[in-house]
């Protein structure tokens, strides 16, 4: 345990130590590689002062500062992509390549797109000319941010937090998890050269029980963004109630895609392995059960199983490498056990775990959390493997035979994050989209993003909506203002 990487608390624009020390695990190797602080609640009250103390000057500092700042940063994490990706992985399991291609450089994005929003978003007026008063309205920031966010995409997804908070004039209090933590430690280098005030934006490390709890007890902290789990997000929601705070939660999903017999399986098929198995399958807005009509049930199984043994599991920085290792051995122990439930429900493994060849890895990398890509068949529709978020390589493949038929089995879970609809019929495609229980509809396409548009669940799958105009409302409070002419 010689070398590991010892990450520090960054509170009012300093690095500060901290006494308390967790493992953090290299997925790819199985072995320790870095040494996170599991913060108290002491510490939390100390970035909380520092926030509040902050947020006096930050929140009246002209949009087009916080915007050159917020671009400063994001110019900074671009410059550094290459050394951010290698952390990344080296964090998270991903590959680099991965990293490379979708999280820095959506890291960068987030920044930007936010710096340009803030400054053409706009207030309302409105004269009443019988009482001769003038109203208008006015978005003024909250306080202090407490945003906690999720390990599978770990700079993109605290970053989609940390752009709208910081542009609205928030001050923040963030916790990246503790199993990637990494990055998010590195990325606070960056806010000094960048200009951003002391006590503008401080990261606190730590677990959920431990530091998450004490942020969303904290009575100064009065909104909460979270990404994370179902069951987390309950907890939170019961712990902010008595202070009536703000909330956006951003939870699981078991995202149905729906394929019917006029799909066109060119696009269909290599589409919907990347909606299964990207990032290993760690991702909310994955599809993990895919209903196929009859009549193309046999052919698409059977090209959709041929795809996915194709796919290249190794070592993150192999380039050729498509699937790394998942995050924690904990989590691989939790993915296989649903493949292993799946067969005591009657499941068939089409391919993967138990069914082909064992992973090919040097010595080194033996002991990480890697598991191969699993199709799963003939697992019936309130099967533990249908209604839970496996959040794992594992895709569950099914028949149906028409519409109506479908669309309640599809809606028949307690989450409705996202789904994808594969049809040549636009009208049907149109029709299906609008009765899926789902805050997202892919059709003949799958993680087409826009953050001009609300991005959010239904049901299970959280409160609260995520993009342009949704962030800066959540992150702001509207104030109407009177005034006799």
């Amino acid at each position: 345990m010689t070398n590991l990487l010892t990450i520090e608390n960054f509170i009012d624009g300093r690095f500060v130590p901290c006494d308390h020390l967790i493992d953090s695990f290299d997925p790819s190797t199985g072995e320790v590689w870095a040494k996170v602080p599991n913060s108290s609640s002491q510490v939390v009250n100390e970035a909380v002062a520092a926030a509040k103390k902050a947020f006096i000057s930050w929140s009246t500092t002209p949009v087009e500062q916080r915007s050159k700042i917020l671009c400063k940063i994001a110019d900074l994490i671009e410059e550094n992509m290459e050394e951010l990706a290698k952390y990344e992985s080296k964090d998270q399991g991903k590959p680099v390549s991965l990293a490379k291609r979708v999280d820095i450089p959506r890291a960068v994005h987030n920044f930007r797109f936010f710096a340009s929003a803030i400054l053409h978003s706009v207030n309302k007026s409105s004269i009443l000319e019988g009482a001769q008063a003038m109203n208008y309205t006015q978005k003024v920031p909250v306080g202090v941010a407490g945003l906690i966010s999720p390990w599978n995409l770990p700079l993109y997804l605290l970053t989609f937090k940390l752009a709208p908070a910081l542009a609205t004039g928030n001050t923040v209090v963030a916790k990246p998890s503790e199993m990637t933590s990494v990055t998010a430690w590195m990325m606070a280098k960056f806010f000094n050269e960048a200009g951003l005030p002391p006590g503008v934006c401080n990261l606190v490390f730590g677990t959920g029980p431990e530091t998450g709890a004490a942020i969303v007890q904290h009575p100064d902290v009065p909104l909460i963004s979270f990404t994370g789990s179902t069951a987390t997000a309950e907890k939170i929601a019961i712990a902010c109630a008595p202070f009536c705070k703000k909330q956006s939660l951003e939870l699981g999903g078991k995202n149905p895609s729906i394929v019917f017999e006029d799909a066109d399986l060119n696009k269909c098929v290599p589409t919907s392995i990347r909606s299964s198995f990207a990032n290993q399958g760690e991702v909310c807005l994955c599809s993990s059960r895919i209903f196929v009509h009859n009549k193309i049930f046999s052919e698409f199984l059977d090209k959709f199983v041929a795809e996915t043994k194709k796919i290249k599991v190794g070592v993150p920085d192999d380039d050729s490498t498509v699937m790394g290792a998942l995050v924690s051995k904990e989590h691989l122990a939790k993915v296989t056990g649903y493949v292993k439930l799946a067969k005591q429900e009657g499941g068939t493994i089409a391919c993967g775990e138990g069914v082909d060849s064992p992973i090919q890895l040097p010595d080194k990398n033996k002991a990480g959390y890697f598991m191969m890509p699993t199709v799963i068949t003939n697992v019936p529709d309130l099967g533990r493997c249908m209604q839970e978020e496996i959040f794992g390589p594992v895709v569950c493949i099914v028949p149906f035979s028409n519409e109506e038929e479908v669309i309640e089995r599809a809606n028949n879970v307690k989450y409705g994050l996202a789904a994808c609809v594969w049809s040549e019929n636009i009208s049907r495609a149109h029709r299906v989209a609008q009765r899926l229980q789902a805050g997202t509809v892919w059709t003949n396409c799958w993680m087409v993003r826009d953050l001009n548009m609300p991005f959010g669940g239904m049901k299970a799958s959280g409160i609260g909506r995520e993009g342009v105009d949704d962030s800066i409302n959540f992150f702001t409070e509207k104030k109407t203002i009177c005034i006799k002419l």
